[in-house]
């Protein structure tokens, strides 16, 4: 089914999707969707922009992930962030986390389409860019497709023309936000069904998703999906992505190769003042299941965070697997 433009995209996630995990993965596929940890709109008013919105421009196409409910701090983060070039705008209605409910943001969102479709509407009128949408199916006892449905009619007629949605409901009492990501089940023909809902709009599917077959599988039905935290531990499942989801046939480089073109960024950022070990946590899982791959990752985590501690450690490590 899938002519969407990005049939794939990698979650944002918060502590995982910095920018130097964006230009690590960009490097294994050219075409994927990246989208940034979720900023809340309070960081980034009283915060300090640049930091917070700094990417490397061979990160695109990369999105940044919004959190808050205030629509007038909604544009004017919307109109900060079209102006530092991101591709798309994307407003967080998944997060069940206790500090985000205290902010009225995130996945307690999803019973208030009224103020949702106030607060895309801000945005899609403040910039040029897509104003996208994360969600759950669903929150507490508000699960049915009844409400799924009129959030995003809502939404849609604000001028929100793609949701992502997470196909599993949210607790936002009882549950912790990682219990929040394993134990409520997942519907995929709740999410499935939105779609024959809303033909017209693009949705695209989120959770429990780690291989590209299971890719293909749902695009069968919807027209992009969204992989989390399986692109971060095992992110090698890109490597194929570019040929069966873009048709795009350049040359896979191996996993050593690969480190070898990262090597310029990592002594680059270095000489910013960057400590090795922000890099090096997020390429720990690039030869999981290949022959020491035990002893790469202990290296690093061994090594990285020493005192001067540069890009002969991750080749010293890369030594150790074959």
């Amino acid at each position: 089914m899938s002519v969407a433009k990005h049939p794939l995209s990698i979650a944002p996630m918060l502590d995982w999707t910095d920018r130097f995990d964006r230009y690590f993965l960009r490097l294994i596929s050219r075409h994927v969707l990246l989208y940034t940890e979720m900023i809340t709109t309070s960081a980034l008013l009283h915060g300090d922009k640049d930091h917070l919105l700094a990417y490397d421009p061979q990160e695109h196409p990369v999105a940044v992930q919004l959190g808050g409910s205030d629509p007038v701090a909604l544009a004017a983060c919307a109109r900060l962030c079209e102006a530092h070039g991101y591709d798309e705008i994307n407003l967080n209605l998944g997060c069940p986390s206790d500090r985000v409910q205290l902010g009225r943001f995130g996945a307690c969102l999803m019973i208030e389409p009224a103020l949702v479709s106030d607060c895309i509407r801000a945005m899609v009128e403040a910039v040029t860019i897509p104003v996208t949408l994360k969600s759950r199916i669903g929150i507490d006892d508000h699960d049915s497709d009844e409400v799924l449905n009129q959030l995003v009619e809502q939404a849609s007629a604000a001028g929100c023309k793609t949701f992502i949605v997470h196909a599993r409901k949210a607790w936002l009492k009882g549950l912790s936000p990682k219990e929040n990501r394993d134990i409520p089940p997942l519907r995929y023909d709740r999410v499935h069904r939105l779609k024959k809902a809303f033909p017209q709009l693009e949705i695209i599917i989120n959770g429990g998703i780690t291989t590209l077959d299971q890719v293909e599988q749902h695009l069968q039905e919807v027209d992009g999906v969204m992989i989390g935290r399986e692109a971060y531990h095992n992110p090698w499942i890109l490597a194929e992505a570019d040929r069966r989801l873009y048709q795009d046939e350049h040359p896979i480089p191996t996993r050593h190769q690969l480190l070898e073109q990262l090597m310029p960024f990592v002594e680059h950022q270095l000489g910013q003042g960057v400590k090795l070990h922000q890099i090096t946590r997020h390429i720990l899982g690039l030869f999981h299941g290949q022959p020491g791959a035990r002893a790469w990752r202990r290296h690093l985590s061994e090594n990285a965070h020493l005192k001067g501690a540069g890009p002969e450690v991750i080749q010293r490590a890369a030594k150790l697997v074959t």
